[in-house]
This record gives C-alpha cells, structure tokens and sequence, in this order.
C-alpha cells in the first residue's frame, strides 16, 4: 500500500470527524476529546491546529484514500506526535509508514509520545519508529471514562 502524507483539506475533516467518532477506536485511543461527538469542538480544534506554527498536521493517504492524520504539537523540547488511522485499516503497516513520513518532515528532537498502555498496536508503532519507552503514567482516558495506565516514549537525535 502506497502511503504518503499531505497538508490537511477542508474535505478532510468529514473523514477525521467520522473516524475521531467510531467507538472502538475510541476505546483503543483513550485519550480523545471529553466529547467526540462535539462538531463545533472538533471544528474549532482543526482550525486552531491548522492555523498554528506550532503545529504540523498531515492527512495520511493510503493508495490516494484519506485513511486518518498524523502530527506533531507542543513547545519546543516538550514537542509531542500524535496519529490516527481508521480501524477498517489497521494493522496494515500504514501508521508506521505514515509516522516514519512525518519524523522525516520534522526532523527536531526529542519528540515524545503517550499511549494507553493496553493499546499495543500503537505502542509498536511508536517503537517500530525508534521510540523507547521512558516512563509509565496513570492519566484520565475520556473516551473510558477512567483514569488508565499509560505508556510515555521518547525518540531521541
């Protein structure tokens, strides 16, 4: 499957809100928004996102199809990666490929991660693409309505 990642459309954000909204993925993320369901939320949040310096967000594509997003956020030394890909489309590599892109767009070090710890899939990821695992953590997961172990990496220069 062909990968690659591109600034983010407007006609994008249908595909994210619809896939940010599927209640397993939900589940496996843990640390989502208070309520996904919030359009205006969700809008509001895009837009603050796509129209700050601090911030790079791409759509990932597979084989040309919107397939999830992938980013980078936070203060420099603090900077933080996040991604998501839809469930019809995981375990296929695609996360990995799309990350490896966007640690290559953004080349700064250190970057950090977080995943619930039970969440191996995205833990591999995070490894797969050279990050350790630093710390463990307990935070509040929204989308389990419960405070969850969580994993903390880094990816050093």
């Amino acid at each position: 499957m062909n990968v690659e990642l591109r600034p983010v459309h407007d006609s994008d954000l249908p595909v994210f809100f619809r896939q940010m909204n599927d209640p397993e993925s939900l589940s496996m993320a843990a640390f989502t928004p208070e309520d996904p369901a919030d359009r205006t939320a969700f809008d509001t949040r895009w837009s603050r996102m796509r129209s700050s310096p601090d911030v790079v967000v791409r759509t990932v594509l597979a084989d040309g199809d919107v397939v999830g997003s992938a980013g980078v956020y936070g203060v420099p030394g603090e900077r933080e990666v996040t991604y998501w890909v839809d469930r019809a489309y995981w375990g296929k590599g695609i996360a990995t490929q799309a990350l490896r892109a966007l640690l290559t767009e953004v080349p700064e070090r250190p970057l950090y991660a977080r995943a619930a710890s039970d969440n191996t899939g995205s833990l591999r990821v995070l490894e797969k693409c050279g990050f350790l695992v630093t710390a463990a953590a307990r935070g509040y997961a929204p989308a389990r309505g419960a405070e969850i172990d969580e994993t903390v990496l880094i990816l050093e220069g």
